[in-house]
């Protein structure tokens, strides 16, 4: 995948947007100094060209009884490409997982999740030790969130 340049504008309206999804294009334009056509037409060039992937709301878990972070560590003793596409498939449709990454190292997976409470996590546990075989899993629950954001840093591109 090649990489976008961005001028100073697009960062800004990126930073913005990160920020608030729900700004208007005329609040927009004000604010990056630009014409509601010109801002319009840069949203849409990066929503086309996959910069902006979605705009979302951002709920806040305790309000939603889903207090527990847990990040989920898993080994496998399998490599294969059958294994790891009936892993994908195995956590796709379990809500509590918010996020799946293969990495490097001693672990193969770390899993990200929110359930309410440790019982809720067993139950987690049990559905996705049902749905595919692994030889370790293992979990760490958050007891304080000291930094969690969404935007990401633009000082790269």
């Amino acid at each position: 995948m090649s990489q976008t340049i961005l001028d100073s504008t697009d960062k800004a309206l990126l930073r913005i947007m990160q920020q608030d999804a729900s700004l208007s294009i005329e609040q927009l334009a004000e604010r990056v100094n630009l014409s509601r056509n010109a801002c319009w037409r840069r949203v849409k060039r990066l929503e086309e060209e996959g910069i902006i992937r979605a705009r979302v709301v951002l709920a806040d878990p305790a309000r939603l009884n889903l207090e527990l972070t847990v990040f989920i560590a898993v080994r496998t003793a399998r490599h294969d490409a059958d294994w790891a596409a009936r892993f994908g498939a195995a956590v796709q449709d379990i809500p509590e997982i918010l996020g799946v990454y293969r990495t490097a190292g001693d672990i193969d997976y770390i899993l990200h999740a929110r359930v309410p409470n440790v019982a809720a996590y067993d139950r987690l546990y049990k559905k996705l030790t049902a749905r595919i075989e692994m030889q370790d899993v293992s979990a760490s629950f958050v007891m304080e969130e000291i930094k969690e954001v969404t935007a990401l840093p633009l000082d790269f591109v």
